[in-house]
């Protein structure tokens, strides 16, 4: 241990990097934040205080520099006797501070830097250094990251970055501090990243090589080796076939709280204030309130922290032919203010699964390390700084739902999700002699999983996009999405529903007739037409004029997004003038069902009238849908309003910010036989990722094939009006505005269409004036 510092100047940052190492130093070893002995000048360590007193007594009063060996705080004698490190680092934490900054990197993005304040001295070195002399700007460290940023943005070779390294030192003046090859600047980048531990997996998904089998050259259960096989059918010994990347959770939340922004993030849900009635975030829901009600401790203390983890396979490859799936484990930390909560900054990449194909049923296999850090942050971790509140504390956390597509869900719930018993919540109400549950998941070996009344959150962007594939590859006869067909209409005879459609049988073709889900080519062109013809804002959805093939009438190419914005808005317009009026009008009430269950704010007295309606929708479907529609995700439906019920609004528990995260660790991938790895390496070299900036939309000049408008202040009155009254936090207004029209004319009160022109011409003042 370095005690150098207790000799330096108090205002210099040597001494208070020397200074936190010490309390650190002290709590690990006495296991105490409250009752240590103060080595001040003035107590010389014969009174106890709290970690903030003996703080403020070491700044004003000075350390006692005769207290060489710690022994009063447990320090073994030996280890004073070691020589210290001298590094120079009087302006150090400032430089980290400017290298965050001119990054928009977070201090979770850098390494333990409270476990030892001297890790980073050679970094700190670096990010006082300026390119060249002379230069104000940029530091060795901030332009290394920088130009690190576009590598990764831009899917630069480290051959690419090489040669960009060694042009842009000959561009700058001589005696430039860029380094000449990718190789030199790695070993500056390499303390900002992340680490992480690798584990070698039977191939089989039996075992992984850690614990007792951690010598182990052969697999126990299926006897396969643990080595790779080379070309001549000799092993290669210290290759293994399949590797698993661990990235430990539990640094990472301990560097969440060393930052001071993010540590008061963190414990910004108990600052906030609900309004009762309503939910608008995790905070607000059951289960939330479950684990503080169950366990006071746990939720008494804000700085715990509440998890939710997802998994998903993806492929690597930019190739769609490539079958290799890979897949990572990511949690995500709902502490967080809802504007980060899903940030790819705040993101945490757990595991990383290597392929060729996906763990499926044996996945607990790769989750058990991550299973035993959840078990002691259940239990808590001692000696976790908080940066905001100045003092060490005991960091708890739990996780709270997993959040999956379907097939996913019963991975990791080990309950069957196909055949007989697909719903997993429905169980065994559904009539069948098949048992649901192919395995007892590893999550219950975490203390309080039985009692969560919401484990595994059904993903509404999934299901969104099954049943929007349903409705429009029927009404389209989409080959392939269509669920209409012989079986089908067979299907009706069997049940002696409709029987005036069942197949009939020609000579050489099979025609059906026509069904009430059934378009003409005239209808099916018209809907086709008015997908052609929509024209949405800007980042609202993909170009809906891109997926429409008019020659074949087909909707092709629809990724999840674009379901959605056709389920919530976009499809009811398009079939207005299609189908019989009670299938539309089922198909319409669908849609608005969907836009209501994913509202940012829930009114929990709406949601049984709500669960009625979405029941009855579904019933009016069977009516006029064949029965082969009516598939495990239309049924999942029906269960979206007890989640939202359980655990607050939909979208806290989609899986878009976690696609759209696989899609930035996909770009990682230079090496194809090694995407994995890419992956790993890339996250440990540097951690390049934040909070992304919002497009800025200049007004100085229209945007390209716009052109310039003056209108009239009657058309921006109305204009705004429009704005305000869609708008969901302007609606209390309108409804308060309109109670102040009935009182103030009382004689006008039958004359809807007199209040509402009343309404219009003076809404906007009254808000303005109110």
């Amino acid at each position: 241990m370095d005690k150098s510092w207790m000799h330096s100047d108090r205002r210099s940052k040597a001494y208070e990097f020397g200074v936190e190492a010490f309390l650190n130093f002290a709590v690990e070893s006495l296991l105490t934040t409250t009752h240590i002995r103060c080595s001040c000048v003035k107590c010389v360590n014969l009174k106890l205080f709290g970690v903030g007193i003996i703080r403020d007594h070491v700044y004003f009063n000075g350390i006692d520099q005769s207290y060489k060996n710690w022994t009063f705080h447990e320090e073994p004698w030996e280890a004073t006797t070691n020589a210290s490190r001298n590094v120079e680092e009087d302006d150090g934490h400032s430089r980290y501070s400017f290298v965050s900054k001119e990054i928009d990197m977070d201090d979770n993005d850098f390494g333990d830097f409270g476990s030892d304040p001297y890790e980073f001295a050679n970094v700190i070195g670096d990010g006082d250094q300026p390119v060249y002399p002379g230069c104000r700007k940029y530091t060795k460290l901030s332009a290394l990251v920088k130009l690190y940023n576009l590598k990764a943005k831009h899917g630069m070779s480290d051959v690419c970055f090489t040669e960009l390294l060694i042009l842009q030192g000959d561009l700058l003046p001589e005696e430039n501090t860029i380094p000449t090859s990718m190789y030199e600047a790695k070993k500056t980048l390499c303390a900002l990243g992340l680490s992480y531990e690798k584990m070698h997996a039977c191939p089989n998904d039996c075992i992984l090589y850690r614990k007792e089998y951690e010598d182990s050259t052969n697999c126990p259960t299926c006897g396969i080796s643990r080595w790779k096989e080379g070309k001549d059918s000799i092993l290669k010994e210290g290759v293994p076939v399949k590797v698993v990347w661990y990235f430990p959770p539990i640094p990472r939340f301990k560097r969440m709280f060393q930052s001071h922004e993010t540590a008061k993030s963190l414990t910004w849900h108990a600052a906030r204030k609900s309004i009762n009635g309503q939910m608008s975030y995790s905070a607000d829901s059951p289960s939330w309130k479950l684990l503080g009600d169950k366990w006071l401790e746990f939720g008494n203390q804000p700085r715990n922290l509440r998890l939710a983890l997802s998994s998903d396979g993806f492929n690597p490859h930019s190739s769609l032919s490539s079958r290799y799936s890979c897949s990572p484990v990511i949690l995500v930390t709902y502490n967080l203010p809802p504007w980060l909560c899903k940030k790819r900054k705040f993101m945490m990449l757990t595991l990383l699964i290597s392929g060729p194909k996906q763990p499926e049923n044996d996945i607990d296999v790769y989750l058990e390390p991550l299973i035993d850090d959840l078990k002691s942050l259940w239990v808590g971790i001692r000696g976790v700084y908080d940066a905001h509140n100045g003092e060490y504390f005991t960091l708890r956390a739990a996780l709270m739902w997993t959040i999956n597509d379907f097939p996913a869900y019963g991975n990791l719930s080990g309950c069957v999700v196909k055949g007989y018993k697909a719903c997993p919540i429905c169980g065994d109400d559904t009539p069948s002699h098949r048992v649901c549950w192919k395995k007892k998941s590893i999550f219950f070996d975490l203390e309080y999983w039985k009692y969560l009344p919401v484990r595994h959150a059904l993903d509404v962007m999934h299901i969104e996009k099954n049943v929007c594939d349903s409705i429009i590859g029927t009404l389209l006869e989409i080959p392939g999405k269509n669920k209409d067909g012989i079986a089908a209409r067979l299907d009706l005879l069997n049940m002696g529903v409709k029987t005036d459609l069942q197949p009939e049988y020609g000579g050489r073709r099979t025609r059906l007739p026509p069904g009430p889900w059934n378009l003409s080519r005239a209808e099916k062109r018209e809907v086709c037409n008015s997908f052609y013809g929509m024209k949405v804002p800007e980042g609202y959805s993909s170009n809906i004029k891109n997926l429409v093939s008019l020659q074949d009438s087909r909707l092709l190419g629809l990724k999840s997004h674009d379901c959605h914005t056709l389920m919530q808005q976009l499809l009811p317009v398009a079939i207005r003038s299609v189908l019989e009026k009670p299938a539309r009008y089922a198909i319409t009430r669908l849609c608005f069902f969907s836009n209501a269950i994913c509202a940012k704010t829930v009114d929990v007295s709406k949601l049984d009238k709500l669960e009625e309606d979405v029941v009855v929708t579904l019933c009016l479907l069977e009516k006029y849908f064949p029965p082969s529609f009516f598939d495990i995700m239309v049924h999942l439906v029906v269960h979206l309003v007890r989640e939202v019920r359980l655990c607050g609004p939909v979208y806290f528990r989609w899986m878009y910010p976690f696609e759209r995260y696989m899609k930035v660790l996909k770009g990682y991938v230079q090496n194809r036989t090694r995407p994995e790895g890419c992956i790993a390496e890339h996250l440990s070299d540097v951690s390049t990722v934040g909070v992304p900036s919002s497009q800025k939309m200049g007004v100085s000049k229209p945007l390209s094939g716009r052109t310039v408008s003056v209108v009239d202040q009657d058309l921006l009155n109305q204009a705004h009006l429009y704005v305000l009254e869609n708008t969901e936090e302007v609606l209390p207004y309108i409804e308060q505005h309109m109670i102040h029209i009935k009182t103030a004319y009382p004689k006008f009160r039958k004359r809807t269409k007199w209040l509402q022109d009343k309404h219009n011409s003076t809404f906007i003042q009254w808000l303005r004036f109110k």
